[in-house]
């Protein structure tokens, strides 16, 4: 059961995104004329590195950003929103791949590098609304336990690799998605060495029945995949995800301003007390008829949007990107939804909503430690 948890909040949030970034052109007429404008991408950066190398370089960057000691850190959620689920692993892998596709299994890995022998780790996938599921956990049950002293702190850690299960062939799914990892550093609000700049004040992900399933993976034969030179090469056989586009271009604003709404509710606040809306990135289309949705439950705070222009839709670390991006000037109540498919082959979808709010040290010192 979960039980009542100390005022928590976040105190910085480092990204690491990749060198390598595909551009539009090379899909060629493979990709249709109006993508760029409907999702704003005009690029997608692409990992040569596996998630383990991802996470780590994304912690490693936390380390030089703020100083933080790891023996400090408590516990670690690892997200991996390319991990491939259970029930498609023992259908379509060998036995020993299976186990390097759970994110359990790399969260460890994580701690185990990195040296933090007194931290507790948990891996989730939840796709696009892994960011908001981590750190409801983190929130609701890690940090309860933990009873963190001054200076402790929890990890978010987040690596997301869709470009591994991409169609590149496929037009309606070949250049949506890219790659990048984050860290989030989570302390109490009475931190003296990481004091948060924003406080959690609610944080929720939860599954919700849908009409059809929107979501799935195959395996495809002959697929065009992109060499870091320039060029293509052909894959004989991938295994790849597919998704039913429309359905979800017409679900997320409805879920994502759904969540808010019931977010506020959840803690007792109105529409109107909401000063920013950052939204899962999905694509500038989905973004903009998700704040349309939101007018509609009174909520006109300032709706941040245009964040996948060189970096595509970054699943969950979609939220973490545009905080980052967005550090300096947010201010007050923001609101944080997110929106993503449910389990292959499943008729559900998944949507969740941080709700933050700006300490008094963010007001004084509103760009550092981001």
């Amino acid at each position: 059961m979960d039980t009542p948890s100390p005022p928590l909040g976040i105190a910085a949030i480092a990204v690491h995104e990749p060198a390598w970034q595909l551009d539009n052109a090379w899909f060629g007429d493979a990709m249709p004329r109006k993508f760029a404008h409907h999702t704003g991408i005009e690029a997608r950066g692409i990992s040569l590195d596996d998630e383990l190398s991802m996470a780590l370089a994304a912690v490693r960057r936390l380390q030089r950003e703020t100083g933080c000691n790891l023996a400090d850190c408590r516990g670690l959620v690892f997200v991996s929103p390319a991990s491939i689920p259970p029930s498609v692993a023992r259908t379509h892998l060998h036995p020993a791949a299976i186990v390097r596709e759970r994110p359990s299994f790399t969260a460890r890995r994580i701690a185990g590098t990195l040296g933090m022998h007194r931290c507790r780790t948990v891996g989730i996938n939840w796709f696009c609304c892994g960011y908001s599921r981590a750190l409801a956990l983190v929130t609701r049950r890690l940090a309860p336990r933990f009873a963190l002293a001054a200076g402790e702190f929890v990890l978010v850690v987040v690596a997301t690799r869709i470009s591994r299960i991409t169609d590149y062939a496929c037009r309606q799914t070949g250049g949506l998605f890219g790659d990048m990892a984050s860290a989030t550093l989570v302390a109490p609000l009475s931190s003296p060495r990481h004091p948060p700049h924003f406080e959690i004040i609610h944080a929720d992900a939860e599954r919700q029945p849908a009409e059809k399933p929107t979501f799935d993976f195959h395996v495809r034969s002959q697929v065009p995949v992109p060499l870091p030179g320039g060029g293509t090469a052909e894959e004989p056989e991938r295994l790849v995800y597919s998704l039913d586009g429309m359905a979800i271009a017409e679900i997320a604003p409805r879920s994502m301003s759904a969540a808010v709404a019931k977010a506020l509710g959840a803690v007792g606040l109105s529409g109107g007390d909401v000063n920013f809306v950052v939204p899962h990135q999905a694509g500038a289309g989905i973004v903009r008829f998700t704040g349309m949705k939101l007018e509609e439950f009174g909520i006109r705070g300032a709706l941040v949007n245009g964040l996948t222009r060189r970096t595509g839709n970054v699943s969950a670390c979609s939220i973490p990107h545009a905080l980052r991006e967005t550090w300096g000037r947010l201010h007050g109540v923001v609101a944080c939804p997110t929106a993503a498919v449910g389990a292959p082959g499943r008729p559900e979808v998944l949507s969740g909503c941080v709700l933050l709010r700006a300490t008094p040290h963010h007001a004084r010192r509103p760009n550092v430690a981001a």
